[in-house]
């Protein structure tokens, strides 16, 4: 196993070749104010750009810097669990590489969790650079998790957080496909508190959560953390049953006591499309957890590394072979 440092710093990239080389200077900054032992890993998603040529001179330059380059894209949420699983760290601190959320925050992290906390999470005070429309959906979404879920989860916080190794194992033992990490640290437990900070806009580059994948990590969030969805279109289906049966006998009713049955398909064309629009949304709803389902039972790895730069090299084979892992010695190993 990698030999054990104090702190790891865990830093998924994808396309981050503007920002990547002022992300390592301004941690390296911090990290060697805490007088403490630390290393930089560095998750490489499938970047199509120079960021892994870019870390990769880094690894040569300095020992510290650790890099672990994916076979291709595997996504954010993954690219954080194998930081975690390639950390050594007695703590370990996940951040972005777009600095918006600061490194210069770890200090007061570390200083948290000497206090005896397990986990300190950054809270958004405020989040500059983004459009009112990010701001109040972000709001809508952390809300309505919590309240459709049992677990606890922090409003306004994203994934940057300082955890203790006994957090960070917990959750590497967690192999779910669809991750939600700020959730699943909730999920976990152990004693948990907050920094606040003002969220920076984007250094460089542009935003690697567009409209679409954000709405993904919703529906993992959802589908991950709670059932209500699932209840919701049971009573849903239910009233509606119940709506159509009443109306039903009120139809049977006019046909055979009055003479005011409606003519024309107009009202009857309006109820079909209601009642269909909304059993395909419920189909979709159980398509989501089923589509999960499917997607677990296959225990197919999270990930597959095709290269890691300056870890130590004493791995088991079998393990790395397992993992998909080549590794490559840097300079200063």
């Amino acid at each position: 196993m990698p030999k054990p440092c104090f702190l790891s710093v865990v830093v998924p990239m994808y396309n981050e070749e503007e920002v990547i080389e002022v992300t390592y200077r301004r941690l390296k900054a911090v990290l060697d104010t805490l007088g403490e032992t630390y290393e930089i890993v560095f998750v490489n998603d499938g970047s199509r750009d120079k960021t892994s040529d870019i870390v990769r001179a880094m690894c040569e330059a300095d020992s510290t810097v650790k890099l672990v380059e994916f076979s291709r894209n595997f996504g954010h949420q993954i690219a954080v669990t194998a930081g975690m699983d390639h950390s050594s760290g007695r703590t370990v601190v996940l951040i972005d590489a777009d600095l918006q959320d600061p490194p210069e925050l770890i200090v007061d992290m570390v200083a948290r969790w000497r206090e005896g906390f397990d986990v300190v999470y950054g809270k958004r005070i405020e989040r500059k650079g983004e459009s009112w429309f990010k701001k109040l959906t972000a709001a809508m979404f952390y809300r309505l998790l919590r309240s459709m879920t049992s677990v606890n989860i922090p409003v306004d916080t994203g994934d940057f957080r300082l955890m203790d190794r006994k957090v960070c194992d917990a959750l590497s033992s967690m192999r779910e496909r669809s991750r939600f990490i700020r959730g699943m640290v909730s999920w976990a437990g152990f004693k948990q508190t907050s920094v606040d900070y003002v969220r920076d806009e984007r250094f460089a580059g542009e935003t690697k959560y567009p409209l679409r994948k954000m709405l993904r990590l919703s529906l993992d969030a959802m589908t991950s953390f709670s059932t209500k969805p699932l209840k919701i279109a049971g009573i849903l289906g239910f009233v509606l049953s119940a709506v159509g049966f009443v109306y039903l006998f009120v139809v049977l009713y006019q046909h055979f006591f009055t003479n005011s049955t409606q003519q024309g398909w107009t009202s009857m064309v309006a109820i079909s499309l209601l009642f269909h629009g909304i059993t395909l949304s419920l189909l979709g709803v159980l398509g989501e957890y089923i589509g999960r389902t499917y997607e677990e039972t296959k225990r197919r790895p999270l990930y597959l590394v095709s290269e890691a730069i300056n870890f130590s090299g004493d791995e088991p084979e079998a393990t790395r072979e397992k993992q998909g892992i080549r590794v490559t010695e840097g300079l200063h190993s």
